[in-house]
């Protein structure tokens, strides 16, 4: 199966199955044509600006990522992209460049700032955005930076969202954005990721991570797939 097929995903379980098909399902639109769920969504699953209280495809993401124990995060040039469980140790040890985030420190290629936020974050897991702000003392009167450095700890595969929830009113109602749950993939993904992140060289994850990405975007050339993996 590659994007370049004519296809729609209409259920959960259509998401489910494409995510295990090609590996890779970016949430929304990007530099290259067709590759996002957003581009192949069935009729009635996306956001409608006439019922704000039904978009399908924002209330799969915390039932897929539980589900299928997949990685979700803001790895793409800073928007949302599933990764299967097969995929994501490569492209976790490509872009962590073979380190774990203490030996990232101490060879200076990681700020305090980000330590900082990274274990609080190690030490809390799974912990919901807002409530890590708080206890970290991020917000309007307090430190600045955090939806920064969050996403850069994402990008660099350090920090996963591992799922999403919802307010409710006085009825038990669920209503409003997902909230999103944050964890480290050690913690989420466990074993089965520990064990297998980092047993190639980051090249040859990397390697891997564009053959597979020029299989399933065959109209894409290699230097549009490498500028949006960097």
């Amino acid at each position: 199966m590659t994007f370049s097929d004519d296809f729609t995903i209409g259920t959960k379980q259509e998401l489910i199955e494409l995510i295990d098909a090609v590996g890779f399902v970016p949430f929304f639109d990007n530099e290259i044509e067709g590759f996002s769920l957003e581009e192949h969504i069935a009729p009635g699953c996306w956001y409608d600006d006439a019922n704000e209280n039904f978009w399908p495809a924002w209330e799969w993401k915390g039932p897929v990522i539980s589900e299928m124990k997949c990685a979700y995060g803001k790895f793409l040039r800073g928007k949302a992209m599933y990764i299967s469980p097969k995929w994501f140790p490569d492209f976790a040890n490509y872009r962590r460049d073979g380190y774990d985030y203490d030996a990232r420190y101490e060879d200076g290629l990681a700020s305090f700032y980000d330590k900082e936020l990274y274990e609080l974050l190690d030490a809390n897991a799974p912990v919901l955005s807002k409530e890590l702000k708080k206890t970290g003392g991020y917000g309007k009167n307090g430190r600045k930076g955090f939806d920064t450095a969050v996403t850069r700890l994402q990008k660099q595969c350090y920090v996963i969202i591992s799922d999403f929830r919802y307010a409710t009113d006085k009825f038990g109602n669920e209503y409003g954005w997902g909230i999103a749950e944050y964890s480290t993939p050690e913690k989420y993904l466990g074993g089965r990721f520990v064990n297998s992140v980092y047993k190639r060289t980051p090249e040859e994850s990397y390697a891997r991570v564009v053959k597979q990405f020029q299989k399933i975007l065959p109209e894409a050339g290699k230097k549009q797939i490498e500028k949006i993996l960097r």
